[in-house]
């Protein structure tokens, strides 16, 4: 694996978010930092921030202690948002062979939390697409990795979800695949 995935993987800043902040929920996209409260729960106070999720209006309570672990992160900065770009460009792409694995896998990468790891989902289903029809769940998991990738693309790079749709389009034609347009995910 290149040195600047490795690296993008580790910078998941998840240090403490403030009112109005945009941050990204694993698997749900961006949300917004609404308030932040505590609640007494037995014998100690529990502090909570309340997000509510852009595309769905999805209210979430996430507790300071388990935001790490849940995966709530900033949105990627440019620099990262362009290493992603560099390797959807890239020819290469691991994916097993294997269904039930290939699924599995994808599954938790999803839930990660990082968009590099939604980049490989998105990359590798692609490419088995080009040889191959998707099964259901991986249809809906491209449709995932797609909304996914152009919302916080979108914001990272303080553009349009169309401009930001343009630029994965135009880094996947590199390597010859074909970004899914969503009305064809879902056929």
């Amino acid at each position: 694996m290149a040195t600047w995935l490795r690296s993008a993987r580790l910078r998941m800043n998840t240090t403490q978010f403030s009112v109005g902040e945009k941050v990204v929920y694993p698997n749900h996209g961006v949300g917004i930092i609404e308030q932040i409260s505590s609640r007494t729960i037995g014998s100690s106070v529990e502090r909570f921030y309340l997000l509510r999720i852009r595309s769905s209006s999805l209210k979430v309570m996430v507790p300071f202690h388990n935001a790490e672990a849940v995966g709530l992160r900033r949105i990627v900065k440019t620099a990262e948002a362009l290493e992603i770009l560099e390797y959807l460009s890239d020819g290469k792409c691991e994916s097993n062979s294997d269904w039930k694995n290939r699924f599995k896998e994808n599954s938790d990468k999803m839930r990660t939390g990082s968009l590099l790891d939604v980049a490989i989902v998105l990359k590798g289903l692609l490419m088995l697409a080009a040889t191959k029809p998707l099964s259901f769940r991986e249809k809906k998991m491209l449709e995932r990795a797609r909304f996914l990738l152009v919302t916080e693309m979108a914001m990272a790079r303080t553009g349009s979800e169309e401009e930001a749709e343009e630029e994965l389009r135009k880094a996947l034609a590199r390597c010859k695949l074909r970004w899914p347009e969503a009305s064809s995910i879902e056929a």
